[in-house]
């Protein structure tokens, strides 16, 4: 079964729901543990970006754990649309993922009017990588795709570093999906394979990582803008992705 959902301007995001609880979807963080209150952050989720000609897909699975133990959301929305034109993804606390979404789409309609333009895919980064180096973010890892002049991809990490980059996964699972994305990305693929092989990568994490699992969302982002797809199960959204995965 698939919902697609459009998403096409910023207005009344700010009482969008990123995901049904506080729980945590814990990300790796170097150095130790990215939360004073907890002792250790273990790994959660999976979620991936490719970027083609044509524009980007994301991808995440939609189970929300405690501490990688416990399944404490099955429905989890893993995927947030900032402007008409980009969209995150983001592995971490629930409740400072839907902080940081709301104040980033802050920051940028004040970019808007002050420059009385829309803010570049690489401005969208740059912004999200000082939010997070100011230090109330410290349990996100981020992969951002938008389309400007061209179609563009970031990793955003912990400590708000920002780096382009042409596939990108984050979360406990990604080593599983970069062994996807590594076999089979290419930068000439069209936006219809691009979805199986984010779709396949996510899935093939959700077959060994305990902490991912229960579903997927698909992003692609286009000039025409944002377009969400949420599948009951990662196996769903690999079929109705069309073409084979080299």
């Amino acid at each position: 079964m698939r919902q697609t959902v459009h998403d096409r301007s910023l207005a009344g995001r700010e009482s969008e729901s990123i995901a049904p609880a506080p729980e945590r979807l814990p990300v790796p963080v170097q150095g130790g543990t990215a939360d004073d209150s907890s002792s250790i952050v273990e790994t959660g989720t999976t979620t991936v970006g490719v970027v083609g000609t044509d524009g980007v897909v994301l991808a995440a699975d939609r189970r929300a754990s405690l501490g990688g133990r416990f399944v404490a959301s099955k429905q989890a929305r893993k995927i947030e649309p900032v402007t008409e034109r980009t969209a995150l993804t983001f592995s971490g606390s629930v409740g400072e993922a839907q902080s940081f979404v709301r104040q980033l789409r802050s920051e940028l309609r004040l970019y808007e009017l002050r420059h009385e333009s829309p803010a570049s895919v690489e401005t969208v980064a740059t912004v999200a990588g000082d939010l997070i180096r100011q230090g109330s973010y410290r349990a996100l890892d981020l992969v951002l795709g938008g389309i400007d002049d061209e179609p563009a991809l970031y990793r955003i990490g912990p400590g708000g570093g920002v780096m382009r980059a042409e596939y990108a996964a984050s979360g406990s699972g990604m080593q599983l999906a970069y062994g996807i994305l590594e076999d089979a990305y290419e930068t000439d693929l069209s936006l219809s394979t691009l979805r199986r092989v984010a779709a396949t990568a996510v899935h093939s994490a959700t077959e060994r990582d305990t902490a991912s699992g229960d579903g997927a969302t698909l992003a692609t982002v286009t000039d025409d803008g944002v377009d969400l797809e949420t599948f009951d199960t990662p196996e769903a959204a690999v079929a109705a992705t069309g073409e084979e995965v080299a």
